[in-house]
């Protein structure tokens, strides 16, 4: 059940990697269903194999940071960008090949990825051209910024489990017109490394919406 939390310690860095229950809280049934949420948390019974990296905010000086995290398979012998990413849920604007190039490329390229934001900005939020394109320029580059010497606050400096990511986003793609999807933060947090909850009894593998 997972119930065992084994980290591997380096001086002040700490690390573990296993089957938790995932963190993140959305309603995602909702979104699909022209965003009229309802509440039911989706994910409040998954399980994610969590990777929790602590490294003490004095290793990373003292000016604002960009964070940003990827995912690499290998394929023929050789490590392969498959995934990456830092804000949440910023995906859902790219599809087909221009989604594969997202996920493969880095933040420092994501300049030319704005005019394809800003295009789904326009439906979604009412934004006129110009506008969405300003609005697109802040959810790029894709890295989270943090600024060590400050309290983690999502979004002007980091991101903490209990921030809603999610309602910030959505008060982004509609422009104000939908701020929250009456989704709160997990309950089962804990308040010591490596915070995430215990695995769940569901299914313990599966993709999100």
């Amino acid at each position: 059940m997972g119930r065992e939390i084994q980290v591997t310690r380096a001086g002040d860095y700490r690390f573990f990697a296993r089957w938790r229950s995932d963190p993140f809280f959305f309603d995602p049934l909702g979104a699909l269903n022209n965003l009229q949420f309802t509440g039911a948390d989706f994910l409040a019974d998954k399980n994610v194999c969590g990777i929790v990296l602590e490294v003490p905010n004095s290793n990373l000086g003292t000016q604002r940071v960009g964070l940003w995290a990827r995912t690499l398979i290998g394929v023929d012998g050789s490590l392969i960008q498959e995934d990456r990413g830092a804000l949440p849920q910023q995906a859902v604007f790219l599809v087909g090949a221009k989604r594969d190039i997202y996920l493969s490329g880095e933040p420092a390229d994501d300049d030319r990825f704005v005019s394809v934001f800003a295009h789904s900005l326009e439906p979604t939020g009412g934004y006129a051209p110009e506008e969405a394109k300003r609005v697109a320029r802040t959810l790029l580059p894709d890295v989270l910024s943090y600024d060590p010497t400050r309290p983690a606050a999502f979004p002007s400096n980091g991101r903490t489990f209990t921030d809603d990511a999610a309602d910030v986003f959505l008060a982004v793609l509609t422009n104000g017109k939908v701020t929250e999807d009456k989704v709160g933060p997990r309950a089962d947090l804990l308040g010591e490394f490596p915070y995430l909850g215990r695995r769940t009894t569901t299914c313990a593998n599966y993709q999100r919406p």
